[in-house]
């Protein structure tokens, strides 16, 4: 077998322990049909000294930075604290680690704040990035020349890689899986962690906004009414007129309770449909297609692969749950 795809993934002080554990977790579950490991994943910090976690311990590295010259890809974990998110400053063999890693061709990534470890290097530099919605404030205010986007999980610039906040990082994770190995590989790290094997990149993250102004109305009925008649051609209008409300007062209304407009939730709620049916049935695929209103497998087969980028008979190899005592 081919020698293991090397990550490094970077420890500073003030870590995030969930952050430092998502790479390790997720490269370390990426195997190929055989149980064989994709990856080796390493942990490193400066001249290989224990650092100080934000969650009160600390954790001492196996490695110290010049591990960091085999590796492909590169990681920098989440930083509660320190230079670079209190002064937008970096240790100067910390950056010297990342450019000479970005310069050779590795691929560098971070999760979370990790953006601001990159942005003091200057690896952000006319790049766009994006890092926990909650940080976006104190990253422009440090970095003003970046393109920050906090509205979205991750952002793929090519060799330059950055997520949002926690559970972003597992996204941006099976996203390189899925980019190095392929789909089937990546749903199997993603069923091994027990984690959705796919959210695109540019879905909004869970920003926190004032809750709606409560009211005698509200879509809460509306939506479990529709979750009922997945199978039906429902419209804006039927929404509406079983909210009864006026299609622009309920447009809004749902906004401002789900974040997302009717016809995108709509269509959630069918492909979520359609992947339970294929999980847990042996339903022919036109038989689903029409069970979660999709209409014919041919749709259904297009929004999974838009969904999760994998077609319907391989999805349901993956995720096809065995009754208890069964042989799969």
């Amino acid at each position: 077998m081919a020698e293991k795809h090397l990550v490094t993934v970077i420890a500073l002080d003030g870590v995030v322990p969930f952050d430092l554990g998502t790479p390790t977790q997720i490269f370390g579950t990426a195997r190929d049909e055989h149980g064989h490991r994709m990856y080796r994943t390493l942990i490193c910090s400066p001249e290989g000294k224990a650092v100080r976690t934000a969650s009160g311990y600390q954790v001492l590295p196996d490695h110290g930075l010049e591990i960091i010259e085999q590796a492909d890809t590169v990681v920098v974990a989440g930083i509660s604290s320190g230079d670079p998110v209190e002064r937008g400053t970096v240790d100067p063999q910390v950056k010297l680690a990342l450019e000479r890693a970005l310069d050779r061709g590795a691929r560098v990534m971070s999760i979370c704040t990790g953006a601001f470890v990159l942005a003091a290097a200057g690896l952000l530099d006319n790049r766009p990035a994006t890092t926990h919605w909650w940080w976006a404030d104190r990253f422009r205010e440090l970095f003003p020349h970046i393109k920050l986007d906090p509205e979205v999980l991750f952002i793929d610039d090519g060799p330059v890689l950055t997520s949002a906040g926690v559970g972003a990082g597992i996204d941006l994770c099976l996203h390189v899986v899925r980019t190095d190995f392929g789909s089937e590989i990546a749903n199997r790290a993603a069923r091994r962690s027990v984690v959705p094997p796919w959210r695109e990149g540019g879905q909004a993250q869970y920003i926190e906004r004032p809750l709606p102004r409560l009211t005698d109305t509200t879509t809460a009925p509306t939506r479990a009414w529709a979750l009922e008649r997945l199978s039906e051609p429902l419209t804006l209008q039927d929404l509406a007129t079983h909210a009864t409300m006026s299609v622009r007062t309920f447009t809004r209304r749902f906004r401002e309770e789900t974040g997302v407009s009717p016809a995108r939730w709509l269509l959630q709620q069918r492909v979520d449909h359609a992947r339970r049916l294929l999980e847990g049935t042996d339903l022919p695929v036109e038989v689903i297609a029409r069970r979660s209103g999709l209409g014919t497998a041919s749709s259904l087969r297009q929004h999974l692969q838009t969904t999760i980028g994998v077609a319907p008979s391989a999805y349901r190899r993956t995720f096809r749950v065995v009754p208890e005592g069964a042989e799969r």
